[in-house]
């Protein structure tokens, strides 16, 4: 089964919902996928702590910076 397929059936679905049911289909989806952003962000500030405490990341003025990048 393709993925395309796969949406339709959930739209297909979603559409013999009621309107209070869809309503609260689409917070729900909404508050999960503002968590997994959230324990994406999470993950991305650990790695970046990380490798700050190994000296991964490079620390200077913004000049420094630029010219660093233009290496």
């Amino acid at each position: 089964m393709t993925s395309i397929s796969r949406l339709e059936q959930v739209l297909e679905s979603i559409e013999n919902l009621s309107v209070d049911e869809q309503e609260t289909l689409i917070d729900l989806i909404s508050h999960r996928l503002a968590e997994r952003r959230r324990s994406e962000i999470a993950a991305n500030i650990a790695q970046a702590q990380v490798e700050y405490q190994s000296g991964k990341v490079f620390r200077g003025t913004v000049t420094q910076i630029m010219d660093e990048l233009r290496k």
